[in-house]
């Protein structure tokens, strides 16, 4: 099993809190990876300072896709891979601000992420889901 997915995992059950990166205690999406970051590489690379809800929409900034061309490894939207974390527009024409991990892969693919209203839980990567994704990372290696 991948490190990354089995990690992403142990956070399932945990409630959604906007802001927060405690397993079984609260996280949201980006909590998440910021969680799963820590018990797979070590630090977190950069403080995340305090946001709203809506952030980086008024500004239509795509804060966090930066972020993972800073921080992760940028891949092809079809190089699927148990581990990636996926960038989702949740609607059009709005910035990308939706965190999750691939799981699985293939005939009946998945995917762990933090969810209002749900908390830490694994959903089918259906049609719905996946035509939002925007981008596909892979965290960095140690040789990097």
């Amino acid at each position: 099993m991948n490190r990354i997915v089995t990690a992403a995992r142990g956070w399932i059950g945990t409630p959604y809190v906007h802001q927060s990166s405690v397993r079984g205690a609260g996280c949201d999406c980006l909590g998440l990876l910021r969680g799963v970051w820590r018990e797979v590489i070590g630090p977190e690379p950069e403080k995340i300072p305090a946001y709203t809800m809506d952030w980086s929409e008024p500004q239509g900034e795509e804060r966090l896709w930066r972020a993972g061309l800073e921080h992760l490894v940028p891949k092809a939207l079809n190089d699927a891979a148990s581990g990636d974390v996926l960038l989702f527009r949740m609607r059009e024409a709005s910035v990308a601000k939706h965190l999750g991990f691939q799981a699985e892969v293939g005939g009946e693919p998945s995917f762990v992420h933090a969810y209002s209203g749900h908390g830490v839980i694994e959903s089918a990567l259906g049609a719905p889901w996946a035509r939002r994704i925007v981008a596909r990372f892979e965290f960095p290696t140690e040789t990097e």
